[in-house]
C-alpha cells in the first residue's frame, strides 16, 4: 500500500518561484528622515553580508517627506528573506516593504 503525497501548499508554489541564489530587490517607502537610509542599509548587510550600497537606488516624493529605497540582495532561501522583511518592517520609518 502507498500512501498519498501530501498536498502541495501555497507556500511551496511560492517557494519554487525563485531560485536561490539571487539577486532580489526589495522596495522600502518610508519617511524621510536623518539615518532613514543608514538603517535601512545596516539591515540590510545583516542579512545579505555581500549586499553594497551600488545596489541601492533613492527616490525621494515630490513633496520631500516620504523616501523610497530599493535594495538589490542576494536571497540566498526563503528564510533569509522573511528575516529581512519582519526586519525591515519592524524600522519605526519604514510604512511599506514590498
Amino acid at each position: 500500500m502507498t500512501t498519498p503525497a501530501p498536498p502541495s501548499s501555497d507556500t511551496n508554489r511560492a517557494e519554487s518561484l525563485i531560485e536561490y541564489p539571487s539577486l532580489f530587490p526589495i522596495k522600502v517607502m518610508g519617511l524621510k528622515a536623518e539615518g532613514f537610509v543608514e538603517a535601512i542599509t545596516a539591515i540590510a548587510v545583516e542579512h545579505d553580508p555581500s549586499f553594497e550600497i551600488e545596489r541601492l537606488e533613492m527616490r525621494d516624493s515630490s513633496g520631500g517627506k516620504y523616501q523610497s529605497l530599493t535594495l538589490t540582495v542576494t536571497a540566498t532561501s526563503r528564510e533569509q528573506l522573511d528575516n529581512l522583511y519582519r526586519a525591515l518592517t519592524a524600522h519605526p520609518h519604514a510604512k511599506y516593504v514590498l
